[in-house]
């Protein structure tokens, strides 16, 4: 008789119990009752994650189809092996790189060092330095492919709940205090440069933000302090504090609806350093998870100044105005006002350079619907691009992109797609991607290899 399914909200401690006994095994020398607590682990986490049928139960699955639209089995669309946790097997909410180099689920990889472990999972080298930094890009590739596949999109998990201590909240105020009333202007700058680093080490402490929702805007006026004003040391510091304190879900909204802080991020990013530059666009990336922050972001005027930096800065700061661009881009109305500041200009040039050409494929794509932004690809000679990119791209995600935007070129532009067959005819690059490419990338390469046979068909016809 086959066991009671345990209860669904018992799957997380039955996925801990499983890694530490996994981990023991690892680790040599294990007792017979270890491995018996390991199977009875698993068969007691399969039982209750995939039920007596063995197929996966509805509802609350995370990156599942809407059950209404779920369908046949076979019409499923294959989740992308990158977004897929290494340890969960379960696409990735929250996705964080670990200091080997790896993305993991935050959740995940946080049950695994708590259990102990202190080797990475994939790679098995030793972690150090356990700090996790989130994967900003991963995590909007994600919400893309759920969008675009009618996948429910994966929450953010609640963090580990915070217990922020009278320490803390303290500590907080004593710097705070110092921040926006010491009468010496070397004990605030020392003050903004404390919080920044301890904002950066201590994720409890960030959460007393939300306590204290006015802080960000006392810190933001004491830059009118004469000891203060044209520094970019200051400047950055105070950049990186808004940064540090966004990593923290709850804090968000909060700093979203702080009338000074998207301003002063916006302001920043045209006029600070490349240091202040960057971090603004990193700010402003973590701040765009949220759809009402993306909004305010784009009518604030934030577009421009990132494509600037995209086309301008150094390969750091390109690579977090890129992650910005491409999420604010999910927002319809910010699409637009990418197109108006020359965003197709400019990535198109990083392409030619062959700098950030992923990052420039995604957003390119993701603005491909548009008839005026595919006539703007068009001119920058976008068909021969997109096939180079097809042809040479290690990344499976990037040949997708690249296809999608070669789909509405030919499908805009017949003279374009006479351009596509002939290279087709030399390469095969189109033929070899409908059969080893990601779903969609199929897709697509299917869609334009069938136009070509049409266009062919009615030339024959003519003749």
């Amino acid at each position: 008789m086959a066991k009671p399914a345990p209860a669904e909200e018992d799957a997380a401690a039955l996925r801990r119990r499983l890694r530490r006994s996994l981990a023991a095994v690892a680790a040599g020398g294990a007792a017979a009752d270890v491995y018996d607590e390991a199977a009875a682990a698993l068969e007691a986490l399969r039982e209750a994650e995939l039920g007596t049928g063995g197929r996966k139960r509805g509802g609350g699955g995370e990156g599942r189809r809407p059950a209404a639209e779920e369908g046949e089995e076979k019409d499923a669309v294959p989740v992308p092996p990158q977004f897929l946790c290494p340890i969960s097997s379960r696409v990735m909410s929250d996705p964080v790189i670990v200091a080997s180099g790896q993305t993991y689920d935050r959740r995940s990889i946080e049950e695994w060092f708590s259990a102990g472990n202190q080797l990475c999972p994939q790679t098995q080298q030793a972690l150090l330095d356990t700090t996790l930094i989130p994967n900003h890009l991963v995590r909007s590739m994600i919400l893309q492919w759920c969008t675009e596949n009618r996948f429910d999109l994966p929450p953010v998990e609640n963090q580990v709940e915070t217990n922020v201590t009278n320490s803390d909240q303290k500590t907080f105020d004593e710097i705070f205090k110092k921040i926006a009333s010491s009468p010496k202007s070397t004990e605030m700058r020392q003050a903004i440069k404390d919080l920044r680093l301890i904002t950066k080490q201590n994720s409890d402490f960030r959460a007393v933000l939300g306590e204290r929702p006015d802080s960000i805007s006392r810190m933001i006026f004491s830059q009118s302090n004469p000891g203060l004003q044209n520094d970019p040391q200051v400047l950055e510091d105070m950049v990186t504090v808004i940064l540090n304190f966004s990593l923290h879900d709850s804090n968000k909204k909060v700093i979203g609806d702080d009338p000074e802080a998207i301003p002063f991020l916006i302001w920043a990013l045209k006029s600070g350093d490349m240091g202040s530059r960057g971090n603004s666009a990193a700010a402003i990336f973590t701040l765009s998870a949220l759809d009402s922050n993306k909004e305010k972001i784009g009518e604030l005027g934030a577009m421009g100044p990132l494509i600037d930096l995209l086309d301008n800065g150094n390969i750091i700061a390109k690579k977090d105005a890129a992650s910005a661009i491409f999420n604010l881009c999910l927002l319809h109305e910010n699409k637009s006002r990418a197109t108006k500041n020359g965003i197709v200009d400019v990535a198109m040039r990083a392409m030619d350079d062959q700098l950030l050409v992923d990052g420039s494929l995604a957003i390119l794509a993701l603005l491909s619907s548009n008839h005026e932004v595919v006539e703007m690809i068009t001119e920058f000679n976008g068909a021969a691009c997109m096939l180079r990119a097809i042809r040479e791209s290690e990344c499976s995600r990037s040949k997708e992109n690249a296809v999608v935007v070669l789909f509405a070129i030919c499908m805009f532009n017949r003279m374009k797609l006479k351009e596509v067959e002939a290279d087709e005819k030399i390469n095969g690059s189109l033929a070899l991607l409908a059969q080893s490419g990601t779903s969609r990338a199929r897709r697509k390469a299917v869609g334009i290899l069938e136009k070509m046979k049409r266009n062919m068909h009615n030339r024959h016809m003519s003749c």
